[in-house]
């Protein structure tokens, strides 16, 4: 018969098992000896009268159940997170913890903003930010390892929870010397001059990649970079064609060290959104986080 309650260590034990597939490596991440996992997970099995994993070689697999049972994990955890991060609001106002994920671009244009502003409002709440590509950000989600995160909208809507901020449009963007600085947009043939685009694990390579397939534009020579900035200097000394975010080069078109140029006669969009477990319970730090990050992109889109 299956129990009431579960061993939340047990489950523990069990999670991290299924991420690692491994005795020796759940027991390290865990601070507990290989014995210990195997009697955890035994006593698991015991109560739940299946079995959760196949033992293959030093392999542990999960079964049906066990995958089923890990599709709840995430939420077990995140609710009892929540649960703990609820009462220590309730017991010293404003003291808890909040940890956000933001891709590269937010943590320079959009955090530092909203931060000041949260910092106002609960002085003694620990704060924690992780940068990454949306991916990233988004199995650190799957993993309860942040609690909100400013990313592009992902692929598959029904995993998460998302709210939209703004769209935003890329451009092609070229020192003010460069041949194609003056094109109403880029023409279709640019052997001569590679992209600069954005690391290809990324959304928005995907994003380019597929916009310049359907533009019949050849993608077939360029430079790969993991930040915005290093893909602004690259084109300010002429040596490609970046492809960022009008909201990420406003100081340097206006400035005049960079000159954006049409991709192509549709334009490229990308929405960037608040994202967050499926169910997950908002805490009033967490509400207060997304209305000032609402209000900082606001003025972002109105400045477009």
């Amino acid at each position: 018969m299956t129990p009431d309650v579960l061993d939340t260590r047990q489950l523990l034990v069990f999670r991290t098992l299924a991420e690692t597939g491994g005795f020796t490596e759940t027991a390290k991440r865990l601070h507990l000896t290989q014995s210990a996992i195997s009697h955890s997970v035994r006593s698991l099995e015991d109560k739940l009268e299946c079995r959760l994993f196949d033992r293959i070689g030093k392999r542990a697999l999960l079964t049906e159940i066990g995958e089923r049972l890990y599709s709840h994990t995430h939420t077990i955890f995140s609710e009892m997170d929540a649960a703990f991060r609820s009462i220590e609001e309730v017991k010293t106002w404003g003291k808890g913890r909040i940890r956000i994920g933001a891709t590269t671009s937010a943590c320079q244009f959009i955090l530092p903003s909203v931060l000041r502003e949260f910092r106002e409002c609960f002085p003694l709440c620990k704060i924690v930010v992780q940068a990454g590509d949306t991916p990233v950000l988004l199995e650190k989600l799957k993993r309860s390892e942040v609690d909100l995160a400013i990313c592009l909208r992902p692929w598959k809507d029904i995993e998460f929870d998302t709210t939209l901020l703004f769209e935003d449009r890329l451009h092609a963007i070229v020192a003010p010397n460069h041949p194609i600085a003056k094109l109403p947009m880029i023409p279709r043939t640019v052997e001569d001059f590679p992209f600069i685009i954005y690391d290809s694990r990324s959304y928005t390579f995907d994003l380019v990649s597929n916009y310049f397939r359907e533009s019949k534009v050849l993608l077939d020579h360029f430079i790969e970079l993991g930040s915005g900035e290093a893909i602004k200097e690259l084109a300010k000394i002429g040596l490609g064609i970046g492809v960022l975010a009008d909201w990420t080069v406003r100081k340097e078109i206006e400035e005049g060290s960079l000159v954006q140029v049409a991709l192509g006669r549709t334009p490229l969009k990308r929405s960037w959104v608040i994202c967050r477990q499926k169910g997950h319970s908002q805490t009033l730090m967490e509400n207060t986080f997304e209305n000032l990050t609402h209000s900082v992109c606001d003025n972002l889109a109105m400045a477009d």
